[in-house]
């Protein structure tokens, strides 16, 4: 079995910090999409999270990016900053109009991103899950699950997750609990801990341990050694993997997701 594809990218694209480090000094801040697409395979949106975009502007970037690339689009924190998540229907609306379907191809998940604080309740997250759309403007949507807070490790949530196809992210993180379980047909994980002092934000046999694993996830399996609800099964069949490295030492995301790469090739 050949396995779906493994895309390895970084949350957003301008960070002062990574100029000289990722970006050429000299590279015009205009050319800095067009040089991250050109060294990672996906990009997390960053910007979709704090307002609305014109359709324009991901047309734009849709256009900047090269066949086979994906960009990850959060969704907005009005959906999901909440304290009764059933009430933001509207908000829900709104987001998925604003123009996301102009990516084409180029769109990837929707990333639901919870608050730390936000607690697990199962009737509230099932009237959640009926209220994000299959498809917008006849365009099919996938979507994955960012919660983070040790309740949601609880074989509901999970068995919601699966019903609905949405994706349960997968964290590598020192506080939030690391969910495994694959629930939807692909894999989102977010790696969290890379150090300043490691030049690829990982020492090798962490950047081959997590090649591995998106090996893996891509394969069908579920891999082992990470943390699972249920009994870490998962459907042999294969599966689009999307493998972000986010904040930890964000200095080092670029490098941490190029050394992936190239291990993956």
């Amino acid at each position: 079995m050949a396995g779906g594809t493994i895309r390895v990218g970084i949350g957003g694209w301008t960070y002062e910090p990574w100029r000289g480090v990722f970006y050429p000094a000299d590279l015009p801040k205009a050319r800095e999409l067009d040089y991250a697409v050109s060294h990672v395979t996906a990009i997390e949106i960053n910007a979709t999270y704090y307002g609305s975009q014109k359709p324009e502007t991901f047309a734009r970037w849709a256009k900047a990016a090269p066949p086979g690339f994906v960009f990850a689009v959060k969704a907005s924190r009005f959906c999901t900053n909440r304290k009764v998540l059933p009430e933001a229907a509207e908000s829900i609306a709104r987001f998925c109009s604003q123009g996301i379907v102009e990516l084409g191809d180029k769109l990837g998940p929707i990333l639901w991103q919870f608050a730390p604080t936000k607690k697990f309740d199962a009737d509230e997250f099932a009237a959640f899950l009926k209220l994000i759309p299959a498809a917008q403007d006849g365009v099919a949507l996938s979507h994955a699950l960012e919660v983070r807070h040790e309740s949601f490790r609880d074989p509901r949530f999970v068995a919601l997750a699966r019903k609905a196809g949405a994706a349960i992210v997968f964290a590598d993180h020192a506080e939030y609990p690391g969910i495994a379980d694959v629930t939807a047909d692909f894999v989102y994980a977010r790696l969290q801990q890379a150090r300043e002092e490691e030049p690829a934000g990982y020492d090798g046999a962490e950047l081959d341990r997590w090649t591995g694993v998106a090996k893996g996830w891509a394969k069908g399996e579920a891999p082992p050694g990470l943390p699972y609800v249920l009994d870490g099964s998962a459907p042999a069949t294969s599966r689009d993997v999307y493998l972000f490295m986010i904040n930890g030492a964000k200095l080092r995301a670029p490098a941490a997701a190029q050394a992936v790469i190239a291990r993956l090739a």
